[in-house]
């Protein structure tokens, strides 16, 4: 285990704003938004690259390409992004398919987060009933085609805004990688390349229109594999120690160890190898465990109770094992002025409306949740833009995002570009980020995320306040990372 102890300073100058009117006002974070010249022309352009914007989701959409494997998408994005000027390194991280993309020059650098990863198995045409694409094929049932096409809108937007306006900073996109395995931002952390930013923006297709004030989980995604010996199993059992028995044993434990955690406590696990015939004594198995909780100190002590239980299965089965920690991620941190402002220039923008052919397709989609799981609706697409609450819940799932948060001020919004209620990694939501519903939350992320970004590059006061807030929810902080020292990112998940 590493222990690294943060010191928490001023990371830069960045300045957020809502959407002011051309004029000028009050720069405190709870000030009423007024569209400002800079905002208006940041908003003109993802209009007017709308169809871009739409494409680049529709192409990632079909490409559906698993984490770590998104060569079309991070190309297409870095293909984009180079036409309009930025400057743009590639394969960062040692990975293949992240990447930094910059355009302007000095202070505030105001970073903005893009994800691409598709899902196994989750293929899904753009119709309100099962039918895949291509049976068995990969999909964006997390609506990261979006996530990609949204980001790509903001960062082109702010950059036609600084150029023409002649604002001084920074605007960096980062394409981050296997968000789904919590892969990239984790490694992009690791190597510092956030270290530099003033604050950073993210967003997420969900089923409202909100900026996130919600912590999430922390989660270590480790793999264990047993090592024994071959036999037959029929002839010579005495002569074999089978891996697939440790492996079953250590799921018995980790089952017991389950009723004895915190109830924010999640573990999960799926067997990737348990043999390859009945008759042989299988000599090697893994396990896939994931281990969550709501801090990250929770988790450092449930992991540690897990390889205790592998341990012992190993003592039991007369085998060895070893352990690979692919990924260890860190509870987000919310940042209260800027989810107040992301709130206020989403009001100021104004939310998509629906049409009735929209309205009719997201009551279709949600008809097969009413019959299997007795779900109500009481509205087919929320409306509307969420207040923002200071402190809610925290969220039962889990994202990179949190390490970013953890090294440099990180507000996050999501928008409606899925049905109301729509369970997470479903079906329908491949089929809606997909369709007319998915492109217009899209736009509307651009916007909003541009709008917030130009907010933190032309007032400094604003900038003072989230920084100052990151710095009082960053007090006592340790960021331990479970990833050993020098490991580099997995080439593949699976």
């Amino acid at each position: 285990m590493r222990r690294i102890v943060l010191a928490v300073t001023c990371i830069g100058l960045i300045s957020l704003v809502p959407f002011p009117a051309k004029v000028r006002g009050d720069e405190s974070a709870s000030a009423a938004p007024r569209l400002r010249p800079s905002q208006e022309t940041a908003i003109e352009h993802v209009d007017a690259q709308a169809e871009t914007i739409k494409g680049v989701n529709k192409a990632i959409w079909e490409f559906a390409e698993l984490g770590l494997q998104e060569h079309k998408s991070s190309g297409l994005l870095i293909e984009t992004l180079e036409r309009a000027g930025f400057e743009v390194e590639k394969g960062v991280a040692d990975m293949p398919t992240a990447f930094m993309a910059s355009y302007g020059g000095g202070k505030p650098i105001i970073g903005i987060l893009a994800e691409y990863d598709a899902l196994p198995g989750m293929s899904q045409k753009v119709v309100s009933y099962r039918e895949p694409v291509e049976e068995g094929a990969n999909g964006h049932a997390c609506g990261h085609s979006g996530f990609a096409a949204g980001s790509l809108g903001a960062a082109l937007a702010v950059k036609e805004a600084l150029a023409k306006h002649g604002i001084r900073g920074t605007i960096r996109l980062y394409g981050t990688p296997a968000e789904e395995q919590g892969i990239g931002k984790v490694y992009m952390a690791r190597a510092g390349l956030f270290d530099d930013l003033d604050a950073c923006l993210s967003w997420h297709p969900i089923s409202r229109n909100a900026a996130n004030m919600g912590s999430s989980k922390a989660v270590v995604s480790a793999k264990f594999t047993f090592h024994g010996t071959p036999a037959h199993a029929s002839v010579s059992p005495e002569s074999g120690r089978s891996a697939l028995d440790a492996v079953e044993l250590m799921n018995i434990g980790a089952n017991y160890m389950r009723e004895h955690v915190s109830e924010d406590t999640r573990i999960h696990h799926v067997i990737t190898d348990g043999g390859r015939a009945p008759n042989v004594v299988p000599p090697v198995a893994t396990v896939w465990y994931y281990v969550r909780g709501d801090r990250h100190a929770d988790v450092e002590r449930n992991f540690e109770w897990l390889e205790k239980i592998a341990e012992g299965a190993a003592l039991m089965t007369q085998t060895k094992h070893e352990v690979r920690i692919d990924s260890d991620v860190h509870e987000y941190v919310p940042n209260l002025p800027l989810a107040e402002r992301i709130v206020a220039n989403m009001q100021a923008l104004g939310p998509p409306t629906w049409t009735e052919e929209e309205v009719a397709f997201a009551r279709r989609l949600q008809e097969p949740l009413r019959e299997q799981f007795g779900t109500s609706f009481p509205q087919a697409l929320a409306t509307g833009v969420t207040p923002v609450e200071p402190n809610p819940p925290a969220d039962k799932g889990s994202t990179d995002v949190g390490d970013v948060s953890h090294r440099v001020p990180t507000g996050s919004l999501g928008t409606v570009c899925r049905v109301y209620k729509s369970p997470g990694h479903s079906w329908q939501n491949v089929a809606v980020i997909g369709s007319s519903i998915g492109e217009k939350g899209i736009l509307f992320a651009s916007k909003s995320l541009a709008a917030t970004a130009l907010d933190l590059f032309e007032q400094p006061r604003v900038l003072a306040e989230v920084k100052a807030d990151w710095r009082q929810r960053m007090k006592g902080r340790d960021y331990v990372t479970l990833i050993p020292e020098g490991q580099k990112a997995p080439r593949s998940i699976r």
